[in-house]
C-alpha cells in the first residue's frame, strides 16, 4: 500500500524546525561536556561511547608508540569521526532507512562540535599557561560531574525528540531488534566494556581516572533519565467518591484536565461505585488534592507516576523527517466533554 504524500503543513514545518534545533543544541551541549571537561589530556578522564574509544586509542599510542603531540591532540576527534560513520553504515544495514534519517544528524554533528571545541580549548590553553578549560577548575571531581551532566543533558535532549546521537547507541539498538535485549542494558554493557578496556593502556591510565570514568557514566545516565523521557512523566490519579459528579466538574473547570468515569463495585458490600481517572502534571497534584478534600473529605484517592502518556493533549512525537500526510483538522473527531485525557500544561 502506497502512502500518500503532500506538501507539509505549517504545523509540520514548525515542528520539524523546532526538533531540528533541539537536535543541534543537544549535540552541541553533549560535545561541550566531553570536549571541555573529559577529553583534554591534562584532565585524563575516560568515558564510554566512541569518545571513550578515541581516548583509549590515544592512551594506547601514548603508552606503546612514539607519536607527536599534534597527533595525540587530534586522535580522539579522528576516532569519533571514523567510529560514528562506520557505526552509522552498520545501523543502516541492520535497522533500515527510517533509522538513518533520525541518526544522520547526530552522527555528523557530535564529532563536528567536538572538533570545534578542541580548537577552542587549544586557543584557551595557549592564553592560560597551558591549562585546558576543564583543568582550570583545578578540581577533578567537579570536572567529572560537570562533564557528565552536560553530556547527559545533551544526549537527553536529542533522545527526547526521538532522534539519536549515533555512535555506540547503534549496537544496543541492533541487539534490541534481533535479540530483545533492552537498549538501556545494551548501553550500560557497551559503555562499561569501553571503560574497562582502558586498563589496556595501564599505566598511562590510572585506577583513579577509570573511577572518574565510572562517575561520569553514572552522572550521565541519571541526567539522561531525567531529561529524556519520551511523552514526559505525568501523575495519574484515581478517585472513588459518592460526590463523583462534583469532583468531575471541578477537574474539568478548575484543573482544566480531562477525566474518565469508570464504573465498579465495592469488594465487601458489592455496592456500585464510580471511579474518576485523570492524568495531570506534577504541579497540579497539590491543587487537585485540596479541591477533592473540600468536596469530599472521605474520598479515596490513589496517586501514581506514569512514565509516558500518549494521546490528545499529551504529545510524544519524534522528529518526522518524512512529514507524512496528516488528516485535515475538520476530519478529526473531538471527544465529548468529560471523555479522554486532554489539555496541555
Amino acid at each position: 500500500m502506497r502512502v500518500a504524500w503532500k506538501k507539509p503543513t505549517k504545523r509540520q514545518v514548525q515542528k520539524f524546525v523546532l526538533n531540528s534545533l533541539i537536535i543541534v543544541l543537544g549535540n552541541a551541549i553533549a560535545a561541550m561536556g566531553a570536549g571541555f571537561f573529559i577529553v583534554p589530556k591534562d584532565i585524563g578522564f575516560v568515558m564510554g561511547g566512541t569518545t571513550g574509544i578515541g581516548i583509549l586509542v590515544r592512551n594506547l599510542l601514548t603508552q606503546y608508540a612514539t607519536v607527536s603531540a599534534t597527533v595525540t591532540d587530534w586522535i580522539v576527534e579522528g576516532v569519533v569521526w571514523a567510529g560514528n560513520i562506520a557505526l552509522f553504515v552498520v545501523g543502516v544495514i541492520f535497522l533500515g532507512k527510517k533509522f538513518a534519517m533520525g541518526t544522520l544528524a547526530g552522527t555528523l554533528l557530535y564529532p563536528g562540535f567536538l572538533t570545534l571545541y578542541n580548537i577552542c580549548n587549544e586557543a584557551y590553553s595557549a592564553s592560560s599557561g597551558g591549562l585546558s578549560i576543564g583543568a582550570s577548575l583545578q578540581d577533578p571531581f567537579l570536572s567529572a560531574v560537570l562533564g557528565g551532566a552536560l553530556f547527559g543533558l545533551g544526549i537527553g535532549l536529542v533522545v527526547r525528540v526521538g532522534a539519536s546521537t549515533g555512535g555506540t547507541d547503534i549496537p544496543p539498538m541492533i541487539f534490541n531488534k534481533y535479540f530483545n535485549l533492552p537498549v538501556s542494558t545494551g548501553l550500560w554493557i557497551c559503555d562499561g566494556a569501553i571503560i574497562l578496556l582502558q586498563f589496556a593502556a595501564w599505566p598511562a591510565v590510572t585506577l583513579s581516572e577509570i573511577a572518574y570514568g565510572a562517575i561520569i557514566t553514572v552522572v550521565t545516565s541519571l541526567v539522561i533519565a531525567k531529561v529524556s523521557p519520551i511523552g514526559m512523566r505525568r501523575t495519574q490519579v484515581k478517585i472513588i467518591s459518592n460526590h463523583y459528579l462534583e469532583i468531575r466538574d471541578m477537574i474539568l473547570t478548575k484543573i482544566s484536565r480531562g477525566v474518565t468515569l469508570l464504573y465498579g463495585q465495592t469488594g465487601y458490600l458489592k455496592e456500585d461505585c464510580h471511579m474518576l481517572l485523570t492524568i495531570i502534571s506534577h504541579r497540579q497534584l497539590v491543587q487537585l488534592k485540596s479541591e477533592v478534600q473540600k468536596i469530599d473529605p472521605e474520598a479515596f484517592m490513589t496517586i501514581s507516576i506514569v512514565s509516558e502518556v500518549r494521546g490528545r493533549g499529551f504529545h510524544s512525537d519524534g522528529v518526522d523527517f518524512l512529514m507524512k500526510e496528516e488528516p485535515e483538522e475538520a476530519a478529526i473527531a473531538l471527544p465529548k466533554k468529560g471523555e479522554g485525557q486532554d489539555g496541555e500544561d
